[in-house]
């Protein structure tokens, strides 16, 4: 689609207008954003459109009608589909071996599981190798209940920062603020990290994780501008 405003401004409900036009989802609902820095930067990218409009340019306003849309439509059924990731978490799984590995694991990963049992009064089975060990049932409903509890935007935020870590307990720790971005993407990168150093790179693989850190690092900046 070409190009058909001159103007972009936001008006007092934070929608994003084009020439006094609000825009629209693709559920056709007015894109109306929940904070004044997240309105601010959804506009921008409708203001730096070319001719031509391609939606990847535009991720923040992608994330922002995911929430308007699809989340907003059933919450509920959206937040079960990201807590379920709790139930396998990444930071439960850890290496047999070699001993560095384990050790490296162990540092990042307990502190972020002692936290989450604090923070949420929950227990974790943890297991060395791949099998899968089942949580305790209270652990997957309080988990569930937790991510429940955010709002359709929060969720859209926390999407890609949970699915590209494979760890919901990471996610929750960076939308509370227990750690920040760079030390969430460190601990789930520990074991491709530790095949870098003993196998050397792939460009192929760390193209593709640069893709992901890209996509991820979305996800944080929209949960910064709420």
């Amino acid at each position: 689609m070409k190009r058909f405003w001159k103007d972009v401004a936001i008006d007092a409900d934070r929608v994003v207008t084009l020439d006094g036009k609000p825009v629209r989802t693709p559920g056709r609902r007015p894109l109306a954003l929940p904070s004044g820095a997240l309105a601010e930067a959804v506009a921008a990218e409708w203001r730096a459109v070319g001719e031509t409009i391609d939606p990847r340019t535009m991720p923040l306003t992608g994330l922002a009608n995911a929430a308007t849309d699809p989340i907003a439509n059933d919450p509920a059924q959206f937040a079960a589909r990201l807590a379920a990731y709790g139930e396998s978490d990444l930071l439960c799984y850890r290496a047999e071996g070699p001993p560095l590995l384990v050790e490296r694991q162990a540092a990042s990963w307990d502190p972020l599981l002692a936290w989450a049992r604090r923070r949420y009064d929950v227990t974790f089975a943890v297991t060395a190798g791949v099998m899968h060990v089942a949580q305790p049932d209270a652990t997957v409903a309080r988990l569930h209940e937790a991510v429940a509890a955010y709002d359709d935007f929060r969720l859209a935020g926390l999407s890609p920062v949970v699915t590209l870590t494979g760890s919901l307990v990471i996610g929750l720790a960076l939308i509370e603020g227990e750690i920040d971005a760079d030390a969430a993407w460190a601990a789930a990168g520990i074991d491709e990290d530790w095949s870098v150093e003993m196998w050397g790179e792939d460009w192929q693989a760390t193209q593709l994780r640069e893709l992901k850190r890209k996509e991820f690092g979305l996800g944080v900046e929209f949960l910064g501008l709420l």
